[in-house]
């Protein structure tokens, strides 16, 4: 299996990276994370305007028309710049199930707006008191034409920004995907703090409504589509963190190369250079593991088991790299003056979204289990 990129994948990876790296400087990102609303809107319309928002968004409406192993590249260059933009929840939990499952009115009223920017979208696929995403607590019931929707989801990322919340919930017949507006009546947005400074939202639904316009998918056939978002949005996590981990491992390769003791370079000493290598490994390892995944996926193949696997890897890599970041650099690597601090956070953020590396574990041996009946 060959997952050399092709020349055009490289051009559009360069692209996304050299408009990310121009536009975030050191005392930019300070700027934004000053702001409550955590969103570069500069960035965001240059993003657009290149039309990297539209990389997985078919060209009738006006996207480039590429998959999502293109959506992934551009991802895991805001992992590597640590991007305060919300594109894994417009362009991943939004935009792609619009764009796969979306009936025609849905996607002329929302895709070309995602390419050009204009309109974000996000996905409530956390609550309280279950692990398993894929059996919401949350209800849905019909009225009339319309459905009403009751419950408490959690961790929910950018809905203060968003114009829809994709929001499962379970109905008589089974789960249903509604895309909810979050300012209509019935709905409580309540901020939360997070562990990389993202701004998240615990959002109370009671009895808000929902247009049968705005069904993404009926109970007929949400449940699959809920399994195919939950997929894709735990390999885009991946992606995410493979740019960051990479991140960090390049930075503590340049301070340790720099960095004198005893008339040496640290880098020199047996310990320090392991230590590199074992970071190396680990990066390497979440590197195949996810590429293995997005390939999966975007070719439509089963990946249930692959998407496990890169996730588990995104939760070891992540904390071994970042930890091992902070040795290596010594007291500067605490220090919140020095970048490396905002790569720790995101490591530790992508590690707990949708299920730690243990759960990863648990999903893997059922599934052998399972193969073994």
């Amino acid at each position: 299996m060959d997952f050399s990129l092709s020349e055009e994948q490289v051009e559009l990876r360069d692209l996304a990276r050299q408009i990310l790296e121009d536009q975030l400087t050191q005392e930019r990102l300070r700027e934004i994370e000053r702001e409550p609303e955590w969103f570069d809107r500069k960035l965001w319309a240059d993003l657009a305007r290149a039309n990297l928002l539209g990389l997985a968004v078919p060209e009738p409406y006006g996207g480039m028309g590429y998959g999502f192993l293109e959506l992934c590249l551009l991802l895991e260059q805001i992992g590597w710049t640590v991007a305060p933009v919300p594109a894994l929840p417009t362009l991943v939990m939004g935009a792609l199930p619009i764009a796969a499952f979306g009936s025609d009115a849905q996607r002329d009223r929302c895709l070309p707006r995602v390419v050009s920017g204009e309109l974000v979208l996000t996905a409530a696929l956390v609550e309280e008191g279950t692990d398993d995403p894929t059996r919401p607590l949350t209800l849905a019931r019909r009225e009339g034409t319309s459905w009403r929707l009751e419950g408490i989801k959690t961790c929910v990322p950018a809905a203060h920004l968003a114009e829809r919340v994709l929001v499962p919930a379970q109905a008589e017949q089974g789960v249903g995907l509604f895309l909810l507006d979050p300012q209509a009546d019935g709905v409580q947005l309540e901020g939360q703090e997070t562990t990389n400074g993202e701004p998240q939202f615990r959002i109370t639904l009671s009895g808000a409504r929902v247009d049968e316009a705005d069904v993404l998918a009926g109970p007929e056939r949400g449940a699959e589509v809920l399994s195919w978002l939950l997929q894709h949005v735990t390999a885009a996590f991946a992606s995410t963190q493979l740019g960051v981990s990479e991140r960090a491992l390049r930075m503590t390769a340049s301070y340790t190369s720099e960095r004198e003791q005893f008339g040496r370079r640290i880098a020199t000493f047996q310990a320090v250079a392991q230590r590199a290598a074992n970071c190396y490994v680990d990066v390497e390892a979440l590197r195949l593991t996810t590429q293995q995944a997005v390939w999966r996926l975007s070719e439509g193949l089963d990946a249930a088991d692959e998407v496990a696997i890169a996730k588990y890897w995104v939760g070891e890599t992540g904390h071994r790299v970042s930890y091992a970041a902070q040795h290596l650099h010594g007291g500067i690597g605490v220090d919140t003056d020095y970048p490396l601090h905002r790569y720790c956070f995101w490591s530790k953020h992508s590690e707990l979204s949708l299920g730690a590396s243990i759960e990863q574990l648990e999903k893997l041996g059922a599934s052998l289990a399972q193969d073994r009946v």
